[in-house]
């Protein structure tokens, strides 16, 4: 089974709810090993009241629950046995938790790990914030809870990597939500803001590739290109009307502003280029020709983009289009080794079924 591309990742391609008023939805999740199918059970009775959720509206509409900067303080547990793991979230014993005021905090620093599906410390309470992708899984599940929630998720592995070594699944975890902040659905952000999280998100999946975590690389980049084609519109239009700043000054007391028009399509070709590359190195050679050529398309000048092409179409025995892609890489830079090493190794495959081509032709009329 070839694996599927995280931007074709189903949120909740299952729905549904016991006569308890227990939801259960299913989705598939990335982690540093590959992709992973997660069922999420979540009792709609909250579990702590305080001001910030008391009176919800159990539908947990965005400002009820955490949006993209919230810091969240959680607690993942596994199960550690079939009894444990057969309780329901609702049967639970409640937990004496006392308010806990998040303003001002930090989010936790550590790693994340190639051989965890669960990218967060087990058993003791941790801030996160929902947006930098420290663990897929469990941002996922706080994206529909409340203050005071339990879920409990259910994990197993899909399509390749499943064999691979790590932590056993299928396996059974719980996820508390404690508290959190507030922060921002992707439509109540000024273009600023969604600019800025592209920037993190590409930084995001760089790091990630480095570390050997392809599988977040690309979702990483997958969440930057969401963001950024939302910006399209209104990037043209302050082209337009010349180049708006924000008002507004970061940290280091530089003014933000909306990129250019070169700056956004610069940087969607170079998350295109860098899907590309993700997408090779997953075995998903179509895909990464795709990519590659929304990249060369936006920027034709890109050398890493026309080499991912070509590479993409060596892979699928596309030869014609691999040698168009190649050569075009060498009116760029005309010393490119593995461009050249590339069109030699496809003209001796050539050269190889011309002769078999012939051989096949020979006996038929001999």
């Amino acid at each position: 089974m070839e694996p599927a591309d995280p931007q074709d990742r189903l949120n909740a391609d299952e729905d549904d709810e016991d006569e308890a008023g227990t939801s259960v939805t299913s989705w598939l999740s990335v982690c540093p090993r590959g992709l992973c199918k997660v069922q999420q059970k979540q009792s709609r009775e909250s579990r702590l009241q305080t001001p910030s959720n008391s009176g919800r509206d159990t539908s947990c509409p965005s400002r009820y629950c955490p949006q993209l900067g919230s810091l969240c303080r959680v607690r993942v547990r596994l199960k550690a046995n079939v009894d444990e793991a057969q309780t329901s979230v609702a049967e639970e014993p409640d937990e004496k938790l006392s308010i806990v005021d998040l303003t001002g905090a930090t989010p936790a620093a550590f790693r994340r790990c190639h051989d965890s599906v669960l990218q967060v410390p087990l058993g003791e309470w941790t801030t996160l914030r929902l947006g930098d992708g420290q663990c897929d899984v469990v941002e996922t599940c706080l994206e529909t809870m409340s203050a005071g929630e339990k879920c409990e998720i259910l994990l197993a592995a899909v399509g390749k990597g499943a064999d691979e070594p790590g932590e056993d699944i299928p396996q059974r975890a719980t996820v508390e939500l404690h508290a959190f902040t507030p922060g921002k659905a992707s439509w109540e952000m000024s273009p600023v803001e969604k600019w800025e999280w592209v920037k993190s998100h590409k930084e995001m999946g760089g790091v990630r590739f480095r570390s050997g975590d392809v599988w977040g690389a690309a979702h990483s980049y997958s969440q930057a290109l969401r963001l950024l084609v939302t910006l399209t519109a209104r990037v043209t239009e302050a082209e337009k009307h010349g180049h708006e700043r924000d008002g507004r000054t970061d940290a280091a007391g530089e003014a933000q502003r909306l990129p250019s028009a070169q700056e956004f399509q610069t940087m969607k070709a170079e998350l295109h280029s860098n899907m590309s590359l993700c997408q090779l190195k997953l075995k998903q050679p179509e895909r990464a020709k795709d990519s590659a050529a929304k990249a060369t398309e936006l920027e034709p000048g890109a050398a890493k983009a026309w080499y991912r092409l070509g590479q993409a179409s060596q892979m699928l025995g596309e030869l014609e289009e691999a040698k168009r892609a190649f050569r075009k890489l060498l009116e760029l830079q005309p010393e490119f080794p593995a461009a050249l090493k590339a069109l030699k190794d496809i003209a001796v495959r050539e050269k190889e079924t011309n002769a078999q081509l012939g051989l096949r032709l020979s006996k038929m009329f001999s």
